[in-house]
């Protein structure tokens, strides 16, 4: 199926192509011809109405739909289906084509006037309930009016992060944590996450392989249009040290240099800032320390009452550690044992009780931070923010993260998703840290975690200086906002795992099906980590997004039942 311009000669046959959707609904005859005249395409009116046509080789025309109007207001004068294939993805396709020509000829709202039995889509797509409206062929028959809402491209955090345009994106996931200790061996796996470090790439580079559709596959789905992409990059199996990589290929970095696009990296380091012509402060990343960063919460958190900050300790060495956790274990006292950095949970354990062994403990110094107990929902939380070239802060918003035991799993954005005033008190606070990050030389991306406690207080553990797991989630909202419209709940599934390990044919099928499975139920899937798939224990990430969080729920519920049977496709 593919959406064209329709045409003047198509106006007779466009025009019984929309009777008949209308007919759909049960209408009678004397209905219809009532809303004939309204429903009726001349020719002369096709370019003036933005009309298009969805088609198919075989089938022929399958829909329509039209913008009309001039920006910044318009409406979604037509959208209507051949009956035979309502139920195929035609309407959304044809939705989607329509938002997101009016975001790029700069509309700020759309309408529908929709019929009654239509709403429910509408809705679902991300359009909101307005006043009623009345209908232009029947005397006192009233619509549903609805509208979709766009941000213009100067508006936002988005503008301020790439100056409204398209970026490089730099995965040295490995790079960044190889300056506080051994890199993860995930890091690789983990690397590919750089494809979301703004909104719209023009470029990846990555230090492993790739499946060479997979970022079609992404693009596609979030209107990229071409990414080049350049990854094998390192032969290290953490991901080594990428920007030196980029460095030692002439030829790759004048082809970087000629885009004249910003060039944004996973986590600030020296031989990135080498890469980009940058000096970055001595003290830039102080507050990548959990040390310094519980410091600044201490000094912040007089002036921030909905706070409440846990008492941390340090423990030169194991030993030492040992001691006082048992001490607090006999009092009845659950202890965090944190080592200085880490990401994502490495280097984090929760002690409950005075019986364990230290030996698997490092060897120190480690962090003892108060254990904040609680039940509270939502549990684990985030603020992410950025900070400009100039040192100003920009705020981007709350997101609920998904943590079991210590481990990061994935994070959840979008409207409703933290209660507002929990929100309000989190967003607060991290901007007092977001300012106090700028003044220390910081410039990028950063986060601010919580816990809450009993109390609904939240409970500041830790800053990171650099991209994260949920700012994945926020790129791909601002995506899809920006291209559908709407205002998308996204949730960000890092580790699902497989039935089976999957080489790239399988997996490419693989995907393709979930997608197009997940779009029956109204919801959107991404595939954001899909180098893992043949490791022994097979596992992919994925980006969901719907408008309603029973339908994201049902979409994660889908995915992870479709990894499970993959291990059906080898069974004979």
């Amino acid at each position: 199926m593919r959406i064209r311009p329709a045409r003047a000669a198509e106006a007779t046959a466009l025009t019984e192509l929309v009777v008949r959707s209308k007919a759909y609904w049960g209408y009678d005859a004397t209905f219809l011809e009532a809303c004939r005249e309204e429903l009726t395409i001349r020719a002369d009116e096709i370019d003036g109405r933005r009309i298009v046509v969805a088609e198919d080789e075989d089938l022929g025309m399958l829909g329509a739909a039209s913008l009309e109007g001039t920006a910044p207001h318009g409406r979604l004068g037509l959208c209507f289906v051949e009956p035979h294939a309502i139920g195929r993805g035609v309407g959304r396709a044809l939705y989607s084509h329509v938002m997101a020509a009016a975001r790029e000829l700069g509309f700020t709202r759309v309408t529908i006037e929709s019929d009654p039995n239509a709403e429910p889509f509408y809705r679902r797509m991300g359009a909101r309930p307005g006043e009623d409206t009345v209908s232009g062929s029947i005397e006192g028959r009233e619509l549903p009016l609805l509208e979709v809402l766009f941000t213009t491209p100067g508006d936002g955090w988005t503008h301020a992060w790439t100056q409204g345009r398209r970026a490089i994106h730099l995965g040295n996931v490995a790079e960044f944590q190889s300056q506080f200790g051994p890199a993860s061996t995930e890091a690789a796996h983990y690397s590919c996450l750089a494809a979301f470090i703004s909104p719209h790439p023009a470029a990846l580079i990555l230090p492993r392989e790739v499946p060479p559709d997979w970022i079609d596959l992404v693009g596609g789905v979030l209107g990229w249009g071409p990414v080049e992409v350049y990854d094998g990059l390192s032969r290290e199996r953490a991901g080594g040290d990428l920007s030196r990589a980029v460095l030692s290929r002439p030829a790759l970095a004048e082809r970087l240099n000629s885009l004249g696009l910003p060039l944004l990296p996973w986590g600030r380091t020296g031989a990135f800032a080498e890469l980009a012509g940058e000096s970055p402060g001595p003290d830039a990343l102080r507050y990548e320390s959990k040390r310094a960063a519980h410091e600044l919460f201490t000094r912040l958190a007089p002036d921030h009452p909905g706070i409440r900050v846990p008492e941390q300790w340090r423990a030169d060495t194991r030993r030492a550690a040992a001691r006082l956790l048992r001490k607090r274990g006999r009092a009845g006292r659950a202890t965090v044992v944190k080592t200085e950095h880490g990401a994502g949970g490495s280097g984090t354990w929760v002690i409950r009780n005075h019986g364990f062994r230290a030996s698997p403990l490092p060897r120190g110094p480690l962090l003892l931070e108060e254990f904040v107990s609680g039940t509270t929902d939502p549990r684990d939380l985030t603020y992410d923010g950025l900070v400009d070239a100039e040192g100003r802060v920009h705020e981007v918003g709350v997101a609920v993260m998904d943590v079991e035991g210590t481990a990061y799993q994935g994070a959840t954005v979008g409207p409703g998703v933290v209660p507002p005033p929990l929100a309000e008190t989190m967003a607060r606070f991290g901007r007092a840290v977001g300012e106090q990050v700028a003044a220390s030389g910081y410039r990028g991306w950063f986060d601010v975690d919580f816990v809450t406690g009993s109390d609904g207080r939240p409970a500041p553990t830790e800053i990171n200086l650099r991209m994260t797991g949920p700012s994945v989630a926020f790129m791909v909202k601002a995506r899809l906002d920006g291209i559908r419209g709407g205002d998308h709940l996204v949730r960000t599934v890092d580790h699902v795992p497989l039935g089976a390990r999957l080489p790239g044919p399988e997996l490419s099928a693989f995907l393709r099906e979930t997608a197009r499975r997940c779009a029956g139920i109204d919801a959107v899937l991404v595939p954001s980590i899909p180098t893992a798939a043949f490791e022994p224990a097979p596992r992919v990430g994925v980006v969901l997004a719907a408008h309603a969080r029973e339908r994201l729920d049902a979409a994660e519920a889908l995915v992870r039942a479709a990894a499970q049977d993959t291990g059906r496709m080898f069974l004979s």
